[in-house]
């Protein structure tokens, strides 16, 4: 009886990791280098789940918490999400993020960035 019962609650333990699931970004095209001002780029973002572009969302946010939304779209491979951005200037930027997983989860998270420029006075 003692094994049934051990059985069973590592069966419902693993259900359970596997129901908790979530999106995570297993890296993105801004690890590679930096975004180049004055330039529209497109970034990719790669998931380790398929991600749906239509119920998802990512903004901009710039100096004074100022958001924007941004374009997305599926990239070639699964769980590759492009986003859009707009020509920046050199300054601080982040990437906030709302995601539907194809397993249906919801993940939210921030991607911090630079855009490189000259000396400031």
């Amino acid at each position: 009886m003692r094994t049934l019962i051990l059985t069973i609650s590592m069966v419902l333990g693993a259900a359970s990791s596997a129901v908790q699931a979530h999106a995570v970004i297993t890296h993105s095209s801004l690890d590679a280098g930096p975004v180049a001002p004055g330039q529209a780029t497109d970034v990719h973002l790669f998931f380790n789940s398929d991600i749906e572009p239509l119920l998802s969302i990512v903004y901009l946010v710039s100096a004074g918490d100022r958001k924007q939304v941004l374009e997305l779209r599926h990239g070639e491979r699964p769980g590759e999400l492009i986003v859009a951005l707009p020509p920046l200037g050199p300054g601080e930027y982040a990437l906030q993020y709302k995601v539907f997983a194809a397993d249906g989860h919801i993940t939210e998270d921030v991607l911090k960035f630079t855009v490189p420029g000259g000396e400031r006075r």
